[in-house]
């Protein structure tokens, strides 16, 4: 006979996803877009300091959603780790492939050993340079990773927006102004109201830019792309 306290692994998986994607819910939601020139990354944060968009290395972003604390950990990790790989073999071998994977194995070992998963979503971008393709990483709470094209989304409304965009983003990459223009209008529908633009962090992977890759885009500036 089972014991009481008895719970069947199936039951036990279940019960994490079902909090893990609790906590992500509750989290305000990114949009990574391709544009013409690179891919651009815009979040629903107020908040002036605590970032959910980052540089890991020369042309890769890190986005995350859900609970801070613990994305803000993933982040330093995957960048000690381009680093560490940067320095030992070379730059060209730091791919958002391979840093994709990493969080993938990672959150698939803690979402099935420990206790409480990870209440997160991460995305990693990478622009393409010398005629290759971007890349787009979703990897979810229990380490599935998903490769994205043209635009993705994480975060608490991400299925509304992937509707809203499927309707919208069609053909070539559009400019700066329109991909940024469409993404405010998607945080917009999902949210119901009017965003501040220094409501918004937005940022971009360019190609164009010589070096890094990686700029954030202030509110004045964002103003001026899209006046």
């Amino acid at each position: 006979m089972p014991l009481p306290y008895y719970v069947s692994p199936e039951q036990m998986m279940q019960d994490k996803a079902e909090y893990a994607k609790k906590g992500i819910a509750k989290g305000r939601s990114i949009i990574a877009m391709e544009y013409a020139d690179g891919v651009l990354l815009v979040a629903d944060n107020p908040s002036a300091s605590l970032y959910k968009i980052s540089e890991i290395y020369d042309s890769i972003a890190f986005s995350g959603a859900g609970r801070y604390s613990e994305f803000e950990n993933l982040r330093k990790a995957g960048i000690r780790h381009a680093d560490l790989k940067g320095f030992m073999y070379s730059r060209e071998d730091v791919t958002a492939r391979s840093l994709a994977n990493g969080y993938s194995q990672s959150l698939g070992t803690i979402f099935g050993q420990e206790l409480k998963p990870l209440e997160v979503e991460i995305l990693v971008t990478q622009v393409g340079e010398q005629g290759r393709p971007n890349e787009m990483y979703r990897i979810s709470f229990d380490g599935s990773i998903f490769d994205e094209r043209g635009f993705a989304a994480i975060g608490g409304r991400a299925e509304a927006l992937l509707v809203f965009l499927k309707e919208r983003y069609k053909g070539e990459p559009p400019t700066l102004k329109a991909a940024l223009s469409l993404c405010m209008a998607a945080l917009e529908s999902v949210t119901n109201q009017k965003l501040p633009i220094e409501g918004l962090e937005v940022a971009a992977l360019d190609r164009t830019r010589a070096g890094r890759k990686f700029l954030r885009i202030p509110p004045a500036e964002s103003r001026q792309i899209l006046a």
